[in-house]
């Protein structure tokens, strides 16, 4: 008894220093601001990273989707809904009506994971961790900076200046907690689950799945592969990065080691593995490790060092305060400076010959060299000095565009009203913030800072518990096969366990991360391919493996999955191979035009290599394996059959 109370208040000890050293480090992080640079680069290329997925799912619609693609086609407004979700993207992408977006973004990818087969046939991890990177961004400000809604919110009131406005900045923890939550904590399980390895304990686990033709992509990396000291200095690496991670990742001395170590890490994933989406899905994460100071001394040297060109415009008009507000938001080198004519005008001799009522008649700029324009040529110029929009200035200037804009432009200039006004006024209901962010992190973070940060800290600790109990239930009872549901005391512990996983899968990402390890790749030594004989009697590969083994493109992310990882294992299971075989041969076969009825498909098979020890040359023997035809399967009035071993495994 005397233990058991020692036991339990040692642990009550810690849990409440526990929860005071995460308070304290909320509180010193929510009072830090730093750039919003790097979270509008990161909403930004999230969405490039979903849109790109969409693309690939409307590519792929029929295989994914049909449980017989183009023949049973089972969700026929599929198309619809991804395409509206393409649009949701774009918006995120562009940081249009972000709120909105993004809750639709987290609600696309939790419908789409959980209510169609994209899970359970077609999921290699890349999903959980959109959608947990989705429920951050939730949160986060991704609309403080290169967003549409930044632009939105100036322009609501129209007549104060750009330069009013102060650099957007939010608390440092937008950066902090999305990174150790999603990378952290995805690290340290997917380095419990490599402990149990052999090939990672031996320093070859970014080696091994790089020698197998079903897993890597079409750049040889044999030169890199062929070098015994270098993997094993790689494997080892990674498995200290991934297990330190997310303990000294925040320490500002090494905070450009991990960040250089991840880029490497994610951008060998994304070149030399045909797993290319979850690659570009972590190296996003790795934009909001990049230090301040670098994105400051970035803007230093991108931005000019004087404008290029000065634009005058009518101070009292509502359209021209709109417009200059909106060049300016697209202005990111800072190369236009502009001034109200009724101010400044007087100030530049070049501008003497023109009265004050024509300066006013027009939009009208000076260059470096004292050159006037006026209307549209301002309007060129504007473009032609953005760098970027330089092309844009070219089509403008083109014969006839000109003239069709000149015309447009004159009809506008003409009829604009003009308000005697100044930033007091509101011409139209000034946009209000109400974004997650804003209305936690600053309004409800600054009434009440203490239950703010409690708050916050009880939500870390709930996601650690839901990260520990997928990492405990997987990364070690599963790994060590102690057996819990075998026990009347512990089943309930683990149905439990069971549906917190589950709880946490679907709606925050948190998943076991064991991907490519030993209970995948051990007994991985055959593969298989599909040939089809033409009209002319001649053999020829379904594009989809080729003779070497390798899933081509575009075959890669969650088709190579299905694949690589469910349809062909260690232990074929006939069933489920014939299902893929089925679903392949019926997408591919139209995809170029083959009648099904009148092709006969042959299955290949290949033996191949997957050892937990290091093999000179190990991907080139893999290719260079000789193919053996071990099966046939053909359609009849949309009907398919089988003539294929009954034990694959035994060849």
């Amino acid at each position: 008894t005397t233990l058991r109370s020692q036991l339990y208040y040692n642990s009550r000890i810690f849990i409440n220093e526990m929860f005071n050293f995460i308070i304290a480090k909320i509180v010193e992080l929510q009072s830090k601001q730093v750039p919003a640079t790097a979270i509008g680069l990161f909403r930004l290329f999230y969405g490039l990273v979903t849109l790109q997925e969409i693309f690939f799912l409307l590519y792929f619609n029929h295989l994914i989707f049909d449980p017989i693609p183009y023949i049973d086609v089972e969700f026929p407004m599929i198309p619809f809904f991804l395409c509206l979700w393409g649009v949701i993207a774009s918006f995120i992408i562009f940081g249009y009506r972000y709120q909105f977006a993004i809750i639709s973004n987290y609600i696309f990818w939790i419908v789409f994971v959980n209510f169609t087969s994209m899970q359970r046939d077609f999921d290699g991890g890349f999903d959980s961790f959109m959608t947990g990177a989705g429920f951050f961004l939730l949160f986060m400000p991704g609309d403080r900076a290169f967003s549409i809604d930044n632009l939105r919110y100036k322009i609501s009131t129209p007549f104060t200046h750009y330069n009013t406005y102060p650099k957007p900045t939010v608390s440092s923890l937008a950066y902090y907690l999305p990174v150790l939550i999603c990378l952290g904590f995805l690290y340290f399980d997917s380095a419990v689950h490599k402990l149990f390895a052999e090939h990672w304990r031996n320093g070859l686990g970014s080696w091994l799945p790089s020698t197998q033709p079903y897993y890597v992509s079409a750049i040889d990396m044999s030169f890199l592969l062929n070098n015994e000291l270098l993997q094993k200095t790689i494997g080892y690496t990674i498995l200290i990065f991934q297990f330190t991670f997310i303990f000294f990742f925040s320490n500002r001395r090494l905070r450009c080691v991990y960040l250089f170590i991840g880029l490497g890490l994610h951008l060998g994933i994304t070149l030399s593995l045909n797993i290319y989406p979850f690659g570009m899905g972590m190296l996003t994460f790795y934009i909001l490790l990049v230090p301040f100071s670098w994105w400051r001394a970035m803007g230093k040297l991108l931005t000019a060092k004087q404008p290029t060109l000065t634009v005058f415009y009518d101070k009292q008009c509502p359209l021209c305060n709109r417009t200059v507000l909106i060049f300016n938001h697209f202005d990111i080198f800072s190369c236009i400076d502009f001034k109200n004519a009724q101010d400044h005008a007087a100030h530049y001799p070049a501008l003497a010959a023109l009265s004050h009522e024509t300066l006013l008649t027009d939009l009208y700029a000076l260059d470096k060299n004292n050159r006037i324009y006026s209307g549209v040529s301002t309007y060129i110029q504007i473009l032609l000095k953005m760098r970027y929009l330089y092309p844009l200035g070219m089509i403008l200037s083109l014969p006839g565009i000109r003239q069709i804009a000149e015309k447009k432009y004159r009809a506008i200039a003409d009829s604009r009203a003009r308000i005697s006004c100044s930033s007091e006024c509101l011409v139209s209901p000034k946009l209000q913030d109400n974004n997650l962010y804003h209305q936690i992190f600053e309004c409800f973070a600054t009434r009440k800072p203490k239950a703010f940060s409690r708050k916050l800290a009880k939500i870390v600790i709930a996601l650690l518990v839901l990260q520990l109990n997928t990492t405990i239930h997987y990364g070690l009872i599963y790994r060590l096969d102690l057996a819990a549901k075998n026990s009347p005391i512990s089943a309930p512990i683990a149905e439990a366990s069971n549906s917190l996983i589950m709880l946490s899968l679907t709606f925050f990402g948190i998943t076991p991360h064991a991907l490519y390890l030993h209970d995948h790749f051990a007994g991985y030594d055959h593969i298989l391919a599909i040939t089809y004989t033409d009209q002319n009697g001649t053999e020829r590969w379904l594009p989809f493996v080729n003779q070497q083994g390798r899933l081509l493109a575009p075959n890669w992310g969650r088709v190579h999955s299905m694949w690589a990882n469910i349809a062909v294992t260690p232990t074929i299971n006939n069933t489920r191979l014939q299902k893929f075989i089925m679903k392949v041969t019926a997408f591919w076969g139209p995809k170029i035009g083959l009648n099904l009825d009148n092709t006969v498909f042959h299955i290949k098979l290949k033996k191949i290599n997957a050892p937990a020890y290091w093999v000179h040359d190990q991907l080139h023997q893999n290719f260079s394996s000789p193919w053996t035809t071990i099966g046939t399967v053909k359609w009849t009035d949309k009907l398919i059959s089988f003539d294929l071993p009954d034990n694959i495994n035994s060849l």
